[in-house]
């Protein structure tokens, strides 16, 4: 485990995870916009008023380390939100590409949040961005399980008949997500 040995190596994880929070809701937002079925709308927007409220705690918990809080995401992140803004312009955007592109964002701020937490941090720091943690974990994983279950429904799949014999082809449903439970 690494020692953070000062308030200014602190405040330095706590950017990067503001930076990483910022990201998620501009993301989330991103793709509240470019989805088609309403509850994944309401999904990502939940999870960008989360992310944004991680961004306020943690941004308070840096000034009260007498730190200057980011107030911005990265250009990265700026820019993958543009070009899936222009895919979903040009067309053939799927909601499941959509939610694919919002595991891949998810999957950088696990990371970041497993750094910080390998780090020694003061207490009240580490009960924060642990609790935080937890919440961007199970969204990750709520993420990957919706991603997983469209491909699988995407997927053509050859299914016996058990009396004739035959082989049919199960329709491939690329917009019908009504069989996803989204929480809400």
């Amino acid at each position: 485990m690494a020692i953070v040995t000062d308030d200014n190596k602190i405040v330095d994880t706590l950017n990067n995870l503001i930076q990483i929070c910022k990201d998620g809701e501009e993301g989330f937002r991103a793709a509240s916009d470019n989805v088609f079925k309403a509850d994944l709308k309401r999904l990502f927007k939940a999870y960008a008023n989360e992310r944004e409220q991680f961004e306020s705690e943690l941004q308070a918990l840096v000034r009260s380390l007498g730190g200057s809080p980011e107030k911005n995401g990265s250009v990265s992140a700026a820019f993958h939100r543009g070009w899936m803004t222009i895919k979903t312009t040009l067309g053939g955007r799927t909601d499941r590409a959509v939610i694919a592109d919002c595991e891949r964002g998810e999957d950088y701020a696990v990371k970041a949040y497993r750094e910080a937490i390998g780090k020694e941090l003061p207490a009240n720091v580490r009960s924060l961005v642990e609790r935080q943690y937890q919440a961007v974990k199970k969204a990750h994983d709520h993420i990957r399980d919706l991603e997983v279950r469209m491909r699988e429904k995407e997927t053509w799949k050859e299914k016996p008949q058990p009396h004739t014999g035959e082989r049919r082809m199960k329709k491939r449903e690329i917009e019908d997500h009504s069989h996803l439970e989204t929480g809400f």
